[in-house]
């Protein structure tokens, strides 16, 4: 069984979308699919939240630019109007749920965390839903049902032996569909069920959970370059797609600037050394990067690549 996750990037647009369903049609196999939020919609709802808690009105037209855009990606990408019927059943009763949330947070001028992990979490279960009818095949699962958090101070940490054996309930206890979506991102408390979230880039770390509860063969992160380069092409002309990474490189570029995964994302495959492979959405027949468990050779290359974190400074005592 493989897992697949698109980033928003990936599903930000109808004609991204449609690269998206070739490349998951494409799979002969069972597969399970993690979708983030379509690009660009968590930072729009972060901010109709911030307009809502100061007051500004401005929320609702922020609020209706969201929702026309998941309706325009309805009216371009679900072609039957039966599906489309029931689509808008289920997620205009979301959109008016929105709605009345920020409205309660204009009128009353507070935010709790649980308020706002609750609008955030929106992005994924439209665009869960969106692309569970424009796939062949496909059924939508609900995350928070098996992706459980405790809570660290002020961070929702996952339960891992917790949500593994939910993982294992949801997914093997009946036949798997051809595609089952999975909303990334998003998460349930184990003590009271509030919704909660992994954080930004959550959504890889979603695919690495269920990816190394269900020991799938590989898990795919699909985004929209083409893999782990040798430094910031933006800095470094001459940078070039590195192919193969171990896990303990990966988790070394990624802590230290390379945002191509999600650090926290490399651990739960680790352990059960699983491979993992970035992929250009724009371009399937690249190779991309494959990260797994490899030993560094006497012949091969001394440094694989260079990152880099802006504005800190290093002090040394």
């Amino acid at each position: 069984m493989k897992v697949m996750k698109f980033g928003g990037t990936s599903a930000g647009t109808p004609e991204s979308m449609l690269l998206v369903k070739n490349i998951i049609e494409a799979e002969k196999e069972p597969v399970i699919v993690v979708v983030s939020a379509l690009g660009g919609v968590t930072d729009r709802l972060l901010l109709a939240a911030d307009f809502a808690l100061n007051a500004n009105p401005g929320y609702q037209s922020i609020l209706e630019e969201i929702i026309f855009r998941h309706e325009e990606m309805i009216r371009k990408m679900v072609v039957s109007a039966v599906d489309q019927k029931e689509l808008r059943q289920k997620i205009d009763p979301m959109f008016e749920d929105l709605r009345n949330i920020l409205r309660g947070v204009y009128l009353i001028g507070d935010l709790s965390q649980k308020t706002s992990d609750k609008i955030v979490s929106y992005g994924e279960r439209f665009s869960s839903l969106i692309v569970s009818k424009i796939i062949d095949g496909a059924r939508v699962y609900d995350s928070t049902q098996f992706i459980k958090t405790t809570k660290q101070f002020s961070h929702h940490i996952p339960d891992i032996a917790y949500s593994n054996e939910l993982i294992k309930q949801a997914f093997l206890s009946d036949p798997l569909p051809k595609v089952a979506i999975v909303p990334g991102f998003i998460s349930s408390s184990k003590e009271a069920d509030d919704i909660t979230n992994l954080g930004r880039g959550g959504s890889d770390y979603t695919a690495a959970i269920i990816a190394a509860a269900l020991n799938a063969s590989v898990l795919e992160i699909w985004t929209d370059v083409d893999g782990f380069m040798t430094a910031d092409p933006k800095i470094i002309n001459s940078a070039y797609v590195i192919e193969e990474l171990s896990f303990t490189e990966a988790i070394e570029l990624s802590n230290f600037g390379a945002k191509v995964i999600y650090p926290p994302t490399i651990f739960p495959v680790y352990h059960k050394s699983i491979p993992i492979r970035v992929k250009n959405t724009f371009k399937p027949a690249s190779e991309g990067t494959l990260i797994r468990n490899i030993k560094p050779t006497p012949n091969g290359k001394i440094i694989k690549g260079i990152s880099s974190i802006n504005d800190t400074a290093l002090i040394t005592i």
